[in-house]
């Protein structure tokens, strides 16, 4: 399987990720970074304590994360938490709607994730 193909399988923008990254193993070493580095578990604890610092940092983290990485639909998903958590912005979503909004990253996140580690040995680099 090629980078390429797994974008495909993932939902990403393979041309955003080579577009930011360059090269195809760059691209490699950053999605595996990103399914083991625990940044979806930080936005999930946030979201269930709806602490508002800890929503923004992580929703922040993530979208940055995701955007080099081309996985544009979950950058703009989490960063629908990042403008509503900002510091000094006024809240506009109901916690209902917050937790809608996980619940569409989670979605977005594992599977991801899940592509990543199928694919972690049969990447053709």
């Amino acid at each position: 399987m090629t980078i390429r193909e797994l974008y495909g399988q993932i939902g990403g923008s393979y041309e955003h990720a080579v577009q930011i990254m360059k090269k195809d193993k760059m691209i490699h070493k950053y999605l595996l970074k990103l399914a083991d580095s625990g940044v979806y578990e930080k936005l999930k604890a946030a979201g269930e304590s709806m602490d508002p610092t800890q929503l923004f940092e992580s929703a922040h983290a993530m979208k940055g994360v995701c955007a080099n990485l081309g996985l544009d639909e979950l950058a703009e998903t989490v960063g629908t938490i990042t403008e509503e958590f900002r510091p000094g912005a006024v809240r506009k979503l109901t916690d209902a709607e917050v937790k809608a909004v996980l619940e569409k990253a989670k979605a977005l996140y594992y599977r991801a994730e899940d592509g990543i580690r199928d694919c972690r040995d049969k990447i053709e680099l």
